[in-house]
């Protein structure tokens, strides 16, 4: 078993920073919006509205610093175990990637893991170098729990799968 990653705090970008809440159903068109526009470029899985209202207690939003301000960014922890959480759907809207908003995400997803007493959390990935930040390694992708696997069995890319599987015990 890997050896448990040192957790880094990352900077986030100078200037107002998103305010992190847990999303809410008067998110959801935004949230769908946000992770469709990759998933049309098949660089994430597609969510359609009622898999969003299914799972929206797993998904936190990024909000601009005004109170009218849009959803700019989301994600999810999605529990798989007692001891075992994936981070899925991490979007951003593409007018504000390098601003922080992700980080600031990826933080509110892992301070939740630890919150929970989960042990390792685990995502797929085409940006590594991104979730290394945190302390996420790269293993092969036989090495996860069959479990984690559920999703991917309605992407197109199911037997040729091109992203990255990286771990972070915490």
């Amino acid at each position: 078993m890997p050896e448990k990653a040192q957790l880094l705090r990352v900077d986030l970008s100078p200037g107002p920073q998103p305010t992190v809440q847990k999303a809410r159903l008067s998110d959801v068109s935004e949230m769908f919006r946000l992770i469709n526009h990759y998933a049309e470029r098949q660089q994430m899985l597609p969510k359609t509205h009622l898999q969003l209202y299914e799972n929206l207690r797993d998904y936190s939003i990024a909000v601009g610093t005004s109170a009218s301000s849009p959803v700019v960014g989301c994600g999810a922890l999605h529990i798989y175990w007692e001891n075992l959480a994936e981070i899925r759907a991490l979007a951003v809207a593409p007018e504000m990637t390098h601003r922080g908003v992700g980080t600031a995400l990826v933080e509110r997803l892992l301070d939740e893991a630890r919150d929970l007493e989960i042990e390792q959390v685990f995502l797929f990935t085409y940006e590594p170098r991104f979730f290394a930040r945190f302390g996420f390694i790269q293993v092969e992708h036989r090495t996860m729990p069959l479990k984690v696997y559920n999703e991917c069995f309605h992407c197109p890319k199911f037997n040729k799968c091109d992203e990255l599987a990286m771990v972070l015990h915490l």
